[in-house]
């Protein structure tokens, strides 16, 4: 943070565990980033720091993308950090018709994973917003999917590798399943607009995430 201001940074980015820590170095919080309570963008206008939340739009393009029902679903996400907050600020802008937090630690807002798989395996929309699963731990997955018989879409905010364990499963079992790369493309593009205080062109998004896929592949 003392760097940015030193070195006249423009902006950053920051990534998990980090978005909900840097919310109280900023000057100005969007109200996105008020909202949600975690900041992934930084502008550095004239030594006043702006933090905004771009995974709000990224997560929303990813389900418009894909045409994922949410409106009158049950969610449940997966995790606790910044990305999960994003998310549930979209399922709620979506109407969900509930969400449920599930974490590893029992807390007022969160269920554990227990009490997930006993009373909740009605859920029809499942979001991963945990690292299980991500490189180079692709042989882990925060829940096993097969009692989910409701569920009709997982989305996994991991983007390497570009299919997880868990989107894996979801589809062998006939579920609806996208990993976090197009999310990761959308929010950078959204990112950038801060950084260049310009308007892009938002079918820039699929170009360059067509082109990430024809790389790896």
């Amino acid at each position: 943070i003392a760097a940015m201001r030193t070195f006249k940074m423009r902006g950053c980015n920051v990534t998990m565990p980090c978005k909900t820590e840097v919310v109280r170095y900023m000057d100005e919080l969007s109200p996105a980033a008020q909202i949600i309570g975690a900041v992934n963008t930084i502008v550095n206008k004239n030594g006043r720091l702006e933090g905004h939340n771009t995974d709000f739009s990224g997560f929303l393009y990813m389900i418009e993308k894909h045409n994922i029902r949410i409106e009158g679903c049950k969610c449940l996400v997966l995790g606790n950090g910044g990305a999960a907050k994003a998310v549930i600020a979209v399922l709620k802008h979506l109407n969900a018709a509930g969400i449920k937090l599930v974490s590893r630690r029992d807390t007022p807002d969160t269920i554990t994973y227990e009490e997930c798989l006993a009373h909740h395996t009605d859920a029809e929309v499942i979001v991963n917003t945990t690292p299980v699963g991500m490189y180079p731990n692709t042989d882990a997955s925060p829940l096993d999917l097969t009692t989910f018989t409701n569920c009709h879409a997982v989305l996994d905010v991991i983007y390497n590798p570009l299919e997880t364990k868990l989107t894996a499963q979801a589809k062998s079992l006939g579920i609806t399943a996208v990993t976090g790369l197009e999310m990761l493309v959308a929010q950078a593009l959204y990112a950038v607009e801060f950084f260049l205080d310009t308007k892009l062109d938002p079918a820039r998004i699929d170009e360059i995430y067509q082109k990430m896929i024809a790389e790896k592949k």
